[in-house]
């Protein structure tokens, strides 16, 4: 199990991944994309790596608009885990 992290360790942590936004106990990112089939297509990759770290985030899709929320809901909060999978996705 990972451990919650502290405030700074959030802080810190949030400066590695600059697109995502701290929101309550989670980190959220939007994304924009050209189409509707591009969101999906997006999805099904973000899915991809989230099924490889077992590790699965919030969706929102509207229109072309993607939507992600990230948090260890084991832990109540936010973990390494979270960030390790923003990462990820800021890769794509």
């Amino acid at each position: 199990m990972a451990q919650l992290l502290t405030d700074s360790e959030v802080s810190s942590a949030l400066a590695t991944v600059p697109d995502w936004r701290l929101s309550d106990a989670a980190i959220t990112r939007t994304v924009d994309l050209a189409s509707f089939p591009d969101a999906v297509a997006f999805v099904v990759r973000v899915g991809y790596l989230a099924e490889a770290a077992d590790h699965h985030p919030d969706i929102d899709i509207r229109w072309r608009t993607v939507t992600l929320r990230l948090s260890t809901h084991s832990e109540g909060g936010l973990t390494s885990k979270d960030f390790a999978l923003a990462a990820q996705i800021d890769a794509l």
